[in-house]
């Protein structure tokens, strides 16, 4: 029985202390006086009665009821109802009360005394229960008999409400009244346990929603702060009620406060988690909570912090619990859809819901916990039972150890409470635990299904509703409300009256009294045995989660260990590896415990010493994969295993398994020792039990068998049992049964400290091997106890042991682990309840323990050492290049997989990786070689090397290796060859050698200069690098390159001290750039001595040889071959040619990255050169690096302009300037500049006239020869596409970035087929920013797209033709740049503005790139796969917007406009746009000579930063790598791919290229500018003598060389065409990753290093000159993807047969000649044939070039694309096809064989005559046909002597023979059986034969020839 009130209060308005206008209250009665012995008073009331404070109003207001709730320390709840009214205050109190307060406050007074005002007065009644509905009458009654006068004295009621006493639970209903005419009905629930929630719960989701209200719940287990929001008290509470009672049956047991008054505010700010309801009142004070989730129940929603994640439920859960809910809620849902919705689909009433969804949350926990039971461990029976959770067991049984939600929720405070209070095996049942217990399987059976689920939710809800409302309603309430009039008339009412203390005294007094003399109520509980439910074991097999096919695996490992324990050690062997990988899974490693466990005799079992290392080596792969918390039990299985397992080391020295098992996080994780010590205690207390309860049942038990429940007692069972019994024993037999159990649990801590020490002291106690990996230094128990603690750390690199602090550590070592078991044994004994002698017993005995360990540790490891060590592979030395030497030997690592999954045999083939063998760190590479672990594959050789500069990232990793037991330190590697190595050092590698290693690869990968990089060093020791070099260098060279510098230097000092741009530093003092060369426009000024200021302009004698040198450059050589001038007339200024060769530059003065000689105007003096060349960035301004033959229009380059030279370059030139200012002559200068550039071109001294119609036409015809004007129109819509036009929207890029990737891949262009010659006209996508068009003058470009409307009737529109000729001279600019320009509509330039992507997004892209192609890790995550890496990646679309933009400037440049490319710094895009440009347009530069001559003229003399980009030095390490050469060359392989009879060379020479460009194995790439290789002296040293012929210091002179030898670098293909332009197409889809970049080869490592190469294949030719007897051997050789280099196992035709014609010329002793001469020859012969016999039908040439210009030549048949070596692609154009099926752009097959110029009958294998149906409407008519096996096809002639074929069917595209039936028109007499079909994938053809007979002859012969195929 309880007290329906505790206390009852009247408080009111203080008038006494109000601060600042700031009321407060005070209790102005209380009853009764002195507290109740078993509920204290709660402090702090009269702030819940106003939670807003308290204030005076000058309306009064509705009385108001809540409930508030406070929480005392014994965390009781106590619930204080406030009744709340308004009462007036009479002037003459306030005045009182103001006077007091008047100096503090000075307006307030007036303000209030204008009108009567109000202050609040609460009725508050405490009590500990919680029936809101019986209070709300009580004080309303109370209030009722105060205001309407009822004659009963308010003292009585008081009274009566403080003396009532009610059960608190058993269903009972009790009838209440307080004397004033009034009575009331209680109803107390049946089971006090259920929480009692009215409608709060229904509540609560109408007005948060389903999932808000799941969000909630789940933060509050998992938890976070929650905050209510409110305007109304009661919601606050009534929310908080429902949120507790949905988490039933766990117990929320953090600060609980539903409403929390204003001042006390600052509570929110709490650290620990909280529910608390605050009124919307302060919303603004709770915005600035960073971590508490605020749900607002008067908006309905629910607001999280960015910084706070909340985990929600398991998945298949969280569903059906939305969906049960949804149909609870919102029962119409369902049908809402219906054609015919059910009458009535109401969700019932509010109080039936809130149980109906009270039932959904109890469903949920009874799925989330099902099972927890066989979870506990019982570790004390008696005096009270102590029982501890299984955590691990219990996640690991369900397979939800990776459920975050799970986790914290059992490792809560509500969880703890749930086991204390649910844990007792023997206590009084509720719903809960018959639930969780007997209806699982329902649950699990009906869990799928939601109506099934929904009805038993109903059922839940109806024994939940019947807990609350036991009886039914009663309408017995009769309660007095207070009267219309009183309410009104408040105005004039009396306050309410202070009460008669000793009359309510009394009251309670005589209840008091009457209540001790009441006989007590005794209310038997019920206890019994609480149902444990089904054990875990079954649910997780129902799900499944067994690995496919298991138990052939399980049958593996039984196999392996019986060979082991029977000796035969190879069969064992062989199995191994599969056991090993079988051991990943789960049902395998318990398996392994089970089988083991069978091979221990008496707790022992002694093996030999290689059966001892397979069991420890299967035993460290079990354990390597549990977790820390060992939720599968595995590491518990194994435990006792350990101790068992071991050899005998020597004369009674034995080594136990223990040892070897050590390095696994789960001996160190204290959970892990503390269950497994749990369960053994468990086990032996049942055992304890067990035993007495057999000696005296036996005959009981008996019995029991013969019924047939022969099932084991679970300890849970026998505990209930004994609790059972535990009152019905003697006081002896207590306190033995209790000291048994001690004792028990006594020696099991004894036997845990001896386990604990054998597995956490390692063998060698002297290392600090295991302090490394493992947290047995904290001190302080957590949970997660394997954090590496700081001695770890600090001990753990000591090597120092000659210092002789030997015994110090070895202590140490001892000393953690004592502390680590002292820990342990502590905490278990405490919970277990061991007394205080024995604890004391085991601390002194843990140290003795360890000692004695430690000591017989000793002599196992001297023993263990003596052993012999276990065979390793031997090491494979690597070949080394002529001048490479090794700077670290041999390191033996373990080459690890990474994300490329062919070499690690997943993807089929044999598992190459992992590879065991050692890393080389040689000057120039870093060389891994070795042999796969794998012993399939145990004789291939692995070898993955990559030059040092390469390298582009470096990172430290930990590897699990899965033969061995350790966990080893490894590098990954990361080279932008596109190769990543992932090494682990062995263990026999000291640690202090790998770091020796990484530094030295630092040194090597970034040396301080230039000269250390490998192409200088090679063939050198490395410490003499520098002086070496200055001696090299031959007289007449060092004085050239110190004048040069020196001038360079002087002018420099001239020029800059007044205009200060940028030039790159020079070596001295490189390193402080470091961090300006970051950025890309930079503006330095360089410091130079005033004395060097002399002026130095003409050229001294000992210059003049530099002129020659000069000459011979690349730049010269190619000037002359385009007429573009040499360097005798523009010295000699001979007036007739339009450009000159300018020496302008030759000191390197006017700009630092430019060549020596330039091309500029003839007219252009070069003092105009020297002011001009200011307005650019880097000085580099406008240049000639090409001119096209035929239409004269050149192409220039040069950098951005500077942002002040923009505006003054566009001013209209007769703009008035009223002083010429600087700015605006370089400007006008500028203007000549452009002029004399468009003058030097034909076809404006042709037009002359400005913008007349007549010059406008004459241009067009002069220019346009027949194919000009197909071409015409093209170039708008190429503009269009790169400029972007208004139309162009849907297809621009966001800024820089090519925006979003939809806009990039424009899909809807179609592909373009052969014949047509002219690219699409579709749109390309735009490089134009999107929308931005304002900037720009519209104009801008719409001339040259010639967009104008046309007609309403359709003719041509007017401006057609008054439209205004294309510009003489485009200007290709970056828009960024070009802001605020105005384009004057009469000058004969034009702007066209680009955005270029800048370096950063290169650098970025490549990073991406890089990584989609070779990922460090193997993941199955979608997002991450190949494709959609490579294409986040962004890479592709950088091509695509280089290679348009290029297309763009060919087209221009054909159509006889000039174009200038001024981008960027004028050294990234602008070298790449420049070389594309001249490569599509010039057929010379797709020859060998050509395109090096094209990379050394445009890449190294114009100053592309090879260095910087590579960041190939220290100075340049921080600006990353950059790969704008390597982008130059993907597009060039795209180019090739399109067109492969164009170039000369072939794929594997870009790979070449794009190999060495990073390699630094040759100097060609070095160095930023010729200025640079000058100063060093590297540019004319090629041409000097060579020190060392092997070694090449040039890449060209290489290729040169090699090329010579072996055909590799040529394409057979070649076969280009006069002047062909090419037009590749851009699009994205159009373009193809290189395989540059996915491909590689482990036999030999990266083919490019030929000298390597070369050697290696000789070595297998040798043996097979042997007789060999060995039988006969197969021919067949297999080749495997990424290991076997493709083009030398299988070569191209071509290449065979040179190689074939080589080796025979060799056995004939005849010389052999070169390939080439070879080729051509072949070549030739195929000519004159093909001439002689040019039949009119078709040409047979082979490799013969095409005539049809129209005809895109990308298409050839490709016999091999290979990785290496040439492409020997027999193109094979079929040309005007006389022929009438082939269609164009698939070359017919007959071409392939015209050069067996055979006579057609050998060819013939079957022929006869045949009726073929011609086309539509045609007659059938007899032809000859002929079957050519050979040529594959079926050709048919007029009669047999026909010579003339009519028409050939290709076999290749028939797709079937079939008989068929006569059509009409078809041959009479003729059985139906003789017609038949012949389906090709073009059409199909109708025949009949003469008859039956012979038609099924053709079928078959042809049905032969498809099969043969």
């Amino acid at each position: 029985m309880a007290r329906l009130a505790d206390y009852f209060l009247v408080v009111g308005y203080d008038l006494d202390k109000r601060v600042e206008g700031e009321g407060q209250g005070r209790i102005l009665q209380r009853f009764p006086e002195k507290d109740w012995e078993d509920s204290p008073f709660p402090q702090g009331i009269e702030l819940f009665c106003q939670p807003s404070g308290w204030q005076l109003v000058p309306e009064p207001q509705p009385a108001s009821f809540f409930v508030a709730v406070l929480t005392d320390i014994n965390s009781e709840r106590h619930y204080c109802a406030c009744f709340t009214f308004w009462e007036g205050l009479d002037k003459l109190q306030l005045q009182k009360a103001e006077a007091s307060e008047a100096d503090e406050v000075d307006e307030e007074p007036a303000v209030v005394q204008s009108a009567q005002v109000f202050a609040p007065k609460s009725l508050v009644l405490v009590s500990r229960l919680d029936y809101t509905e019986v209070f709300r009458n009580c004080l309303g009654l109370i209030y009722t008999v105060h205001v309407d006068g009822l004659s009963v004295p308010l003292e009585t009621v008081i009274g009566n409400l403080l003396t009532c006493v009610i059960p608190i639970a058993g269903g009972s209903q009790r009838t209440i009244t307080l004397g004033a005419g009034d009575r009331q009905v209680i109803q107390t629930p049946i089971d006090d346990s259920l929480p009692v929630s009215g409608s709060s719960v229904a509540q609560l989701f109408r007005q948060l929603g389903i999932v808000n209200v799941l969000y909630l719940f789940c933060a509050a287990l998992t938890e976070h702060k929650i905050l209510f929001l409110s305007s109304s008290y009661q919601r606050l509470t009534d929310a908080c009620r429902g949120l507790l009672a949905i988490m039933f049956p766990l117990k929320y047991s953090f600060t609980y406060v539903p409403i929390l008054p204003g001042k006390l505010l600052e509570v929110l700010s709490t650290p620990t988690p909280f529910i608390i309801g605050v009124n919307s009142f302060f919303r603004s004070e709770t915005q600035e909570l960073l971590d508490v989730i605020i749900a607002d129940l008067d908006g309905g929603t629910v607001t999280t912090p960015e910084c706070v994640h909340i985990s929600l439920l398991p998945e298949p859960l969280l569903q059906q619990t939305q969906t049960v809910l949804s149909m609870v809620l919102d029962p119409e849902l369902e049908v809402a859809d219906h054609a015919f919705p059910p009458v009535s689909t109401q969700p019932s009433a509010l109080k039936i819901q809130d149980k109906e969804i009270r039932g959904v949350f109890l469903w949920l926990f009874a799925q989330l916990f099902q099972g927890y039971r066989w979870c506990l461990h019982i570790i004390r029976i008696h005096p009270e039972p102590v029982i501890r959770f299984h955590k691990a067991a219990f996640l690991g049984q369900r397979s939800l150890t990776e459920d975050d939600f799970l986790m914290k929720v059992l490792d809560g405070m509500a969880f703890a409470g749930f086991v204390s209070e649910r844990g007792p095996p023997y206590r009084a049942t509720d719903l809960f635990d018959d639930l969780v217990a007997n209806q699982v399987e329902r649950i699990r059976q009906e869990e799928a299904c939601p109506h099934k689920v929904l009805n038993h939710v109903k059922e839940l809800a109806e024994k939940l509703f019947k807990n609350e409302n036991p009886y039914p309603s009663v309408a017995m309430h009769k309660v007095q409300r207070p009267s219309e009039n009183s309410q009104n008339t408040a105005q004039n009412q009396k306050p309410f009256p202070g009460l008669d203390d000793v009359a309510v005294e009394l009251f309670i007094d005589h209840a008091a009294a009457r209540f001790k003399t009441a006989p007590p109520v005794v209310k038997a509980e019920l206890k019994g045995m609480v149902p444990s439910g089904p054990p875990l074991g079954d649910i997780v097999d129902r799900n499944g989660n067994v690995m496919a096919n298991s138990a052939r695996r399980l049958e593996v490992v039984r196999n392996c260990i019986t060979y082991i324990f029977e000796n035969k050690m190879l069969e064992a062997k062989k199995l191994m590896p599969a056991v090993l990988r079988a051991l990943k899974g789960r049902a395998a490693r318990v398996c392994l415990t089970q089988e083991l466990n069978q091979h221990v005799l008496q707790n022992r079992a002694v093996l030999d010493d290689q059966q001892f290392d397979y069991i420890v080596r299967m035993m460290n792969c079990t354990l390597q994969d549990c977790s820390h918390i060992d939720e599968h039990g595995i590491a518990a299985a194994l435990l006792p295993l350990v101790t068992a397992f071991c050899r005998k080391l020597g004369a009674g020295i034995t080594q136990f398994a223990y040892s070897c098992v050590q390095e696994h996080m789960v001996w160190t994780t204290m959970q892990f020792w503390e269950s497994m010590f749990y369960s053994d205690v468990q086990n032996h207390i049942r055992a304890l039990y067990l035993e007495t309860e057999d000696g005296e049942q036996q005959n009981n038990s008996e019995q029991q068998d013969g019924s047939g429940s022969g099932r084991e007692i679970s300890a849970l069972e026998l505990a209930s049992e004994q609790n059972r019994l535990w009152p019905t024993l003697s006081k002896e037999m207590q306190a033995e049964r209790v000291q048994k159990e001690e004792s028990t649990v006594f020696s099991q801590a004894i036997h845990y400290a001896n386990r604990m020490s054998y597995l956490l002291l390692p063998l060698d106690t002297s290392k600090n091997r295991l302090l490394r990996s493992s947290g047995l230094g904290d001190v302080e128990s957590v949970s997660n106890s394997y954090v590496t603690n700081s001695i770890a750390g600090s001990m753990a690199e000591s090597y120092d042991t000659e210092s002789g602090f030997e015994d110090a550590e070895s202590s140490d070592v001892a000393n953690s682990v004592v502390r680590f078991i002292n820990r342990f044994v502590d905490k278990v004994c405490n919970e277990s309840g061991v007394t205080n002698e024995h604890l004391k017993a085991l601390h002194t005995m843990i140290p003795d323990i360890v000692q004695m360990h430690i000591e017989t540790l000793d002599a196992v490891h001297r023993e263990s050492k003596r052993l012999p060590p276990i065979q390793k592979p031997k090491l494979l030395r690597p070949m080394l290049l002529p001048g490479e030497e090794l700077v670290m030997d041999a390191m033996r690592v373990h080459l690890i997989p990474d994300g490329r999954e062919e070499a690690t045999g997943l993807m089929g083939g044999p598992p190459l990786l992992p590879a065991e063998g050692a890393i080389f760190l040689t000057t120039y590479r870093l060389i891994f070689k070795g042999t796969p672990t794998d012993p399939l594959v145990g004789e291939q050789v692995v070898t993955r090397s990559f030059p040092i500069a390469s390298l582009t990232k470096e990172k430290r990793i930990s590897v699990t290796l899965p033969m061995d037991q350790f966990v080893q330190e490894g590098l990954q590697l990361r080279s932008c060859t596109f190769q990543l190595m992932k090494i682990a050092f062995d263990e026999e590698v000291a640690s202090d050698l790998a770091e020796v290693f990484r530094k030295h690869m630092h040194k090597l990968r970034y040396p301080q200069h230039v000269q250390g990089t490998f192409a200088f060093t090679v063939g050198q020791c490395g410490k003499m690098v520098v002086e070496h070099k200055t001696k090299d260098k031959n007289q007449s060279l060092k004085t050239l390159s110190k004048n040069l510098v020196k001038t360079a230097k002087r002018t420099i000092g001239r020029q800059y001290v007044t205009r200060k741009k940028y030039s790159p530093p020079t070596w001295e003092n490189r390193s402080s750039f470091q961090s300006e060369l970051d950025e890309d426009e930079i503006s330095v000024s360089e410091e130079v001595d005033q004395s060097s200021l002399t002026l130095s302009s003409t050229i001294r004698s000992s210059d003049r040889q530099t002129m020659s040198n000069v000459v011979e450059r690349a730049c010269c050589r190619d000037y002359q071959r385009l007429g573009l001038g040499t360097l005798s007339n523009s010295l000699t200024r001979s007036k007739n040619e339009p450009f000159r060769i300018s020496t302008v530059n030759r000191m390197y003065t006017v700009c630092r990255s430019y060549p020596g000689l330039l091309i500029v105007p003839q007219s252009i003096p070069d003092t105009t050169i020297q002011r001009i060349c200011r307005c650019y960035r880097q000085n580099r301004f406008p240049v000639v690096c090409w001119r096209n033959s035929r239409t004269k229009a050149v192409l220039l380059r040069s950098a951005g302009l500077h942002a002040k030279g923009v505006v003054g370059f566009f001013k209209s030139p007769n703009a008035p300037a009223a002083v010429p200012s600087q700015a605006d002559s370089t400007s006008l200068e500028q203007e000549k500049y452009l002029q004399a550039i468009i003058s030097s071109m034909p076809s404006y001294s042709e037009s002359s006239g400005r913008n007349t119609l007549s010059g406008f036409t004459s241009t067009h015809m002069s220019t346009s020869d027949s194919s000009d004007k197909l071409r015409q129109p093209k170039i708008g819509a190429l503009m269009k596409q790169v400029m972007g036009t208004k139309e162009d929207l849907p297809g621009t890029f966001s800024r820089g970035a090519l925006g979003q990737r939809a806009k990039v891949i424009s899909l809807s262009q179609p592909k373009v087929s052969g014949k047509a010659r002219n690219p699409p006209r579709g749109k390309w996508g735009s490089i134009r920013g999107s929308g931005r068009l304002s900037a720009y003058n519209p104009d801008v470009g719409t001339r040259l797209a010639g967009k104008e409307s046309p007609q309403p009737n359709g003719g041509p529109s007017e401006a057609l033709f008054l439209r205004q000729q294309k510009a003489y001279l485009y200007i290709i600019g970056d828009k960024a740049q070009l802001k605020g320009g105005k384009q004057d509509s009469f000058q004969q330039w034009e702007v066209v503005p680009i955005e270029v992507c800048d370096v950063r997004q290169v650098k970025n892209s490549f990073k991406k790139l890089m990584k989609a192609c070779v990922p460090s890790s193997s993941t199955s995550d979608p997002n991450m796969s190949f494709l959609r890496c490579l294409e986040e990646s962004e890479w592709m679309a950088l091509l695509h917007r280089v290679l348009q933009v290029s297309v763009l400037v060919v087209e221009l440049l054909d159509t006889g406009s000039s174009v200038m490319v001024s981008l960027e710094d004028g050294w990234d895009v602008t070298t790449q746009v420049v070389s594309l440009v001249q490569l599509l347009s010039d057929p010379y530069y797709r020859t060998f000579d050509g395109f090096r001559l094209l990379v050394e003229k445009e890449w190294l003399s114009f100053g592309h930063r090879f260095s910087h980009r590579g960041a190939q030095t220290l100075g340049s390490q921080s600006s990353g790598f950059t790969p704008v050469f390597l982008q130059f060359l993907d597009c060039v392989h795209q180019i090739h791919l399109q067109f492969p009879m164009e170039f000369e060379f072939s794929q594997y020479y870009l790979k070449f290229l794009a190999y060495h460009y990073v390699s630094n194995r040759f100097r060609t790439f070095l160095l930023d500018s010729d200025y640079e290789r000058i100063e060093l002296g590297v540019l004319y040293e090629e041409k000097g003598e060579r020190k060392s012929p092997q070694v090449c210091k040039s890449v060209w002179d290489y290729i040169d060389r090699l090329n010579k030898k072996t055909p590799i670098f040529y394409n057979y293909m070649f076969s280009p065409e006069d002047e062909e332009v090419l037009r590749p197409y851009t699009f994205i889809s159009n373009l193809k990753v290189w395989d540059f970049y996915t491909e590689e080869t482990l036999s030999e490592g990266p083919s490019y290093d030929w000298e390597l190469r070369g050697r290696q294949e000789r070595v297998p030719e040798e043996p097979p000159e042997k007789p060999d007897t060995s039988g006969p051997k197969s021919q067949r050789h297999i080749v495997w993807p990424c290991y076997d280099s493709l083009s030398k196992a299988v070569p191209d035709a071509i290449t065979k047969l040179l190689q074939d014609l080589q080796s025979l010329e060799a056995e004939l002793g005849q010389t052999s000649e070169k390939w080439k001469d070879t080729w051509d020859k072949i070549k030739n012969t195929q000519r004159t044939e093909a001439k002689l016999e040019s039949k009119p039908s078709f040409s047979s040439s082979l490799l013969m070039s095409s005539n049809l210009s129209h005809q895109r030549r990308s298409q050839g048949v490709y016999l091999q694309e290979s990785g290496v070596g040439s492409s020997i692609n027999l193109a094979l154009d079929c040309e005007a096809s006389a022929t009438s099926t082939p269609v164009a752009g698939r070359p017919s097959t007959s071409t392939l064989y015209s050069q067996f110029q055979s006579t057609e009958s050998e060819n013939r294998s079957f022929e006869g005559i045949l009726f073929k149906k011609g086309a539509l409407l045609k007659p059938w008519k007899p032809r000859w046909f002929v079957l050519d096996k050979t040529k594959h096809q079926l050709r048919y002639y007029e009669s047999r002597r026909d010579k003339e074929c009519k028409g050939v069917i290709e076999l290749a595209d028939v797709e079937s023979v079939t008989p068929a039936t006569p059509t009409m028109g078809a041959p009479k007499n003729i059985e139906d059986k003789a017609f038949f079909d012949l389906k090709t994938t073009k059409r199909v053809y109708n025949f009949c034969a003469q008859d039956s007979l012979n038609a099924q002859m053709w079928m078959d012969s042809v049905q032969n020839c498809l099969s043969d195929a």
